[in-house]
């Protein structure tokens, strides 16, 4: 049984469904499982597009603010569905997103990851990468893609 389920969210559809599916997963267990959620801001490409610092401070301010108001809409929609919920905000200096995650799961203790994938093929993948693919070859807990519905028209 899993017990702790880590869910990334980023304020995609296909992050809420894999939230959906995450409270949904805790919720049929007979432990009731608890959902770590988690936003991870990645600050490299916000430095590298501003010249001054006070922009920079304000940009990555502004990206924390709607990092927390995106996870306590997550954690209302869990408490809704009476899965009890706790959150973070990670910030990525150097590295990738997906490694933050793995290392957030590691540190929480979380034996579960549930995250949503756009399913990207071919050109797009390679030019986008993809933070799922790299969480599912770097984690040492089981990961559950959950695919975005349009993905499968």
């Amino acid at each position: 049984m899993y017990r702790y389920i880590l869910v990334p969210l980023d304020g995609s559809k296909t992050a809420e469904r894999g939230l959906r599916e995450a409270i949904r997963f805790a919720d049929a267990q007979k432990t009731k499982g608890k959902l770590r959620l988690v936003h991870v801001i990645d600050e490299f490409p916000t430095l590298v597009e501003l010249s001054s610092m006070n922009s920079f401070e304000l940009s990555i301010q502004r990206l924390r603010d709607d990092g927390h108001a995106l996870l306590e809409r997550a954690a209302r929609t869990a408490a809704e569905a009476d899965v009890q919920a706790d959150t973070t905000l990670c910030e990525v200096t150097q590295g990738r997103i997906a490694d933050a995650l793995v290392d957030e799961a590691r540190k929480s203790g979380c034996d579960l990851i549930v995250m949503g994938t756009h399913g990207r093929r071919g050109f797009s993948r390679l030019a986008l990468g993809s933070d799922a693919d790299l969480v599912v070859r770097a984690s040492t807990v089981p990961v559950l893609l959950v695919r975005d519905a349009a993905a499968d028209t």
